[in-house]
């Protein structure tokens, strides 16, 4: 009887620690979203088929307009947001550590372009999910400049992502909405301006993998301040797609390339 109750007591001492290791969030550390949560692979259109330098006329135009369009975006995130794109990336290559108010570091240092900076992404469990923030520091010029800051749900399926303009300029610029099907290995991603009261607040570049046929790649790009889309389909696999712009083409009709970057008929 005695052995009995001995060993009763250490089974509830074994369970009361695990939940306490396990409880607050999990085992460990958070995983943080995966890079197509935060970056558009603008490179993957832009690499998509042959062809020749960026003209608007021509028998490349199609694409070339398209590409061109998608180029307007690409040109703000890699040039405007260099920093805090590479420290997003080079989070994924460090350890973390947690904190005593069971909130989780990853602290690191970045180089870019031969300048050095410090990166530190905190991540707290909130109900039903995790709250993300991205300090960057500078020596001598800026120190733990909250750049940018997010939420997703505990399996990281669906979340989003506020971006500062710079340390020298705190307002909004970007929200990063992303959602993504990890067993279909589908996605979506949408850039939103919301930089207070600027022209081109309310403006977006929305993006979809769908590996639907005979396009999987689904883009909408919004320009607000002329009040005009346009539509992008195009294909991974095959290089072929299409674009849809009114006042570039004055008709909403589908203008579309095949794997060459060439002007072709679109299929009826």
């Amino acid at each position: 009887m005695v052995r009995g109750r001995v060993l009763v007591h250490l089974s509830v001492v074994v369970v009361i620690l695990a939940l306490t290791i396990t409880g607050c969030g999990g085992a460990g550390a958070p995983t943080i979203p995966p890079l197509q949560t935060f970056l558009i692979p603008f490179e993957n259109f832009e690499n998509s088929g042959t062809g020749g330098l960026v003209a608007l006329a021509g028998n490349q135009s199609n694409w070339n307009f398209a590409a061109w369009t998608v180029g307007v975006w690409s040109i703000i995130i890699r040039v405007g947001l260099a920093v805090p794109v590479a420290a997003f990336r080079a989070s994924f290559h460090n350890i973390p550590l947690q904190l005593n108010d069971g909130s989780w570091l990853w602290s690191y240092s970045v180089n870019i372009v031969g300048s050095i900076y410090t990166a530190e992404l905190h991540a707290s469990f909130i109900p039903e999910g995790v709250r993300w923030t991205m300090n960057i520091s500078k020596e001598g010029e800026y120190e733990d400049f909250t750049w940018y800051y997010g939420e997703c749900d505990l399996p990281a399926t669906q979340g989003f992502w506020i971006l500062k303009q710079s340390p020298t300029n705190a307002t909004n610029l970007l929200r990063i909405d992303w959602s993504r099907n990890i067993s279909a290995g589908t996605h979506a991603i949408r850039y939103t301006n919301i930089v207070p009261g600027g022209p081109e607040n309310g403006g977006y570049i929305d993006t979809q993998y769908t590996k639907g046929t005979p396009y999987d790649h689904i883009w909408d790009l919004y320009n607000k301040g002329n009040d005009n889309h346009t539509y992008i389909e195009w294909s991974s696999i095959t290089k072929e797609g299409r674009v849809k712009d009114f006042k570039h083409f004055g008709d909403n009709d589908w203008h579309c390339w095949d794997g060459n970057r060439t002007n072709v008929e679109c299929p009826s």
